[in-house]
């Protein structure tokens, strides 16, 4: 069955949330790319994400928050992720936080780790999604090892088949991949540099009292 495709508004936000409730896969509009989501309860779902990527489970997947308090009901927030979480999100900054010991996750979405990555997005979508079902696993709208898809009408011809629903808000904005900092160590360290420079990271702990080796 070939996924629809309805415009992300307010409408099209609702019936999302109804396809991932009913443990379907939605993609979306994000501040970068395109990603393919479901929700976190879904019985194998992140093999599902897996599966339409054609991707091997290698690597755990990040999820996308609706603010900055879902991210404590997941993980375990150091001083230094919930000052960089507070100068940074929304936006392209992702934080790895350490699994609270009374969560339980997937495995596939954690790569087997105890660790998770959380981020919220300066976009409208998948905030509100977030909002009604909880943290939100998500990767980008591809398959694995080739472009992101830069719009609704090619997620429709590269994944429709394996997708139930496309949220079409238009041409995606593009840019650097967030910046990822481990937060579950005794400092944050740089995993990847992307949208939010390394100075400004470093500014902010500065600002928190944090320490840090980040430079800047």
């Amino acid at each position: 069955m070939t996924a629809r495709v309805v415009p992300d508004d307010d409408a099209g936000r609702a019936l999302a949330v109804e396809v991932l409730r009913a443990g379907g896969v939605v993609a979306l509009p994000t501040d970068t790319v395109y990603g393919i989501a479901v929700a976190l309860d879904t019985p194998g779902g992140i093999e599902r994400l897996f599966h339409v990527k054609q991707r091997p489970p290698d690597k755990g997947i990040a999820m996308l928050l609706g603010s900055v308090a879902q991210a404590a009901t997941i993980g375990r927030m150091t001083t230094a992720g919930t000052a960089l979480a507070d100068a940074c999100w929304p936006g392209g900054l992702t934080l790895v936080i350490e699994q609270l010991p009374d969560v339980s996750l997937p495995a596939a979405l954690t790569g087997g780790e105890r660790t998770v990555g959380v981020r919220v997005p300066d976009h409208p979508a998948p905030r509100a999604l977030a909002d009604a079902l909880g943290p939100l696993p998500t990767t980008s709208a591809n398959v694995s090892g080739q472009p992101e898809a830069g719009h609704a009408a090619e997620i429709l011809a590269l994944l429709g088949d394996g997708i139930d629903l496309i949220l079409d808000g238009g041409p995606a904005r593009g840019g650097p991949a967030s910046t990822v900092v481990d937060c579950t160590g005794a400092t944050p360290v740089v995993a990847r540099a992307g949208a939010i420079p390394v100075e400004r990271l470093a500014d902010v702990l500065d600002a928190a009292g944090v320490e840090h080796r980040l430079g800047g």
